[in-house]
């Protein structure tokens, strides 16, 4: 039985702030049909691309990182904001529309040489996934692809990753 997945989306209006449409994944994961179609389809053009790991940043994309891992009998490893993480880390800043932010990861989780898929749950202006990647390379590894539940194509997030196989299951063209 196949879904169609845009309905599981609920539309938030004024969130976080006045002009912004949410994009809510919560219908989504409570729906099983829904969520087991959208991690086999996360999962499945990765079947045969002999991935390693799948590294997935917090929160929202662990859900879906730990259990495309599972099905592609590939480790795991979470991409977490500073100070989260117990052991060494490496951490690269980014750009944020107003300010900056970080990410981490364990400078231990990935050994040079490994093939990683990155997931989200969400691809919007591609900051966030442009220093996922450049956290990934500066351990060595090889980027085999990178997966989102959701694009907001209006945003361009596309452009900041540039040379990567990119995969979106559901496409929002306009706010």
């Amino acid at each position: 039985m196949q879904i169609d997945l845009p309905q599981l989306i609920r539309s938030v209006p004024d969130f976080p702030k006045p002009g912004i449409i949410f994009r809510d994944i919560t219908p989504l994961l409570a729906d099983p049909v829904g969520l087991d179609q959208s991690v086999a389809q996360l999962s499945e053009p990765y079947r045969d691309r002999q991935v390693d790991l799948v590294a997935a940043i917090e929160a929202r994309g662990f859900i879906f990182g730990a259990a495309v891992a599972r099905q592609l009998g590939a480790g795991f490893v979470p991409i977490r904001k500073p100070g989260k993480l117990p052991a060494a880390t490496t951490k690269v800043s980014y750009q944020l529309e107003y300010g900056s932010d970080s990410i981490e990861i364990h400078t231990d989780a990935i050994s040079p040489g490994r093939r990683v898929l990155l997931i989200d749950d969400l691809l919007a202006t591609g900051g966030t996934m442009a220093a996922a990647c450049k956290l990934v390379t500066s351990l060595g590894a090889e980027i085999v692809a990178l997966a989102f539940v959701i694009e907001l194509s209006f945003l361009n997030g596309r452009e900041k990753l540039a040379g990567h196989d990119i995969l979106s299951l559901i496409t929002y063209d306009a706010e």
